[in-house]
């Protein structure tokens, strides 16, 4: 997956985040974890948008860091909405199951360039000496 399409995912996701916030119910409750979730959801894209204009490799994995904080808490708050019964579980099942695969996504990718800066500074090691 490109970086492009991984921006219109993670936009696609915070469009449905936002739809399934405006559908939950109208109970104190709901609004709150609503909020919680809205802005968890939302913020994923727009970190990811900061993670494909990093400063330097060690700023890449450090704004990757944000996204998957960000994705994770998504995650529990939806499994919040229905644990509390506040939703059918059969409600935002795909939110879930999305916000699962986005982890991975974003985990592999960090692990991936902890492994590159590692070697790199490896590299560089053996030729400085």
């Amino acid at each position: 997956m490109t970086p492009e399409e991984l921006r219109q995912r993670t936009k696609r996701f915070a469009i449905y985040i936002i739809r399934f916030c405006a559908s939950l119910p109208r109970t104190d409750e709901a609004r709150v974890i609503g909020r919680q979730l809205l802005r968890s959801g939302t913020s994923v894209g727009a970190n990811y948008r900061a993670v494909c204009r990093p400063r330097s490799a060690p700023d890449f994995i450090a704004k990757l860091g944000i996204v998957i904080e960000e994705v994770d808490e998504t995650l529990y708050w939806l499994e919040i909405l229905v644990e509390a019964k506040i939703v059918a579980s059969d409600m935002g099942i795909d939110l879930r199951r999305e916000a699962e695969a986005l982890t991975r996504i974003f985990v592999t990718s960090r692990t991936t360039a902890r492994r590159n800066a590692h070697e790199s500074r490896s590299r560089a090691r053996i030729t400085n000496r």
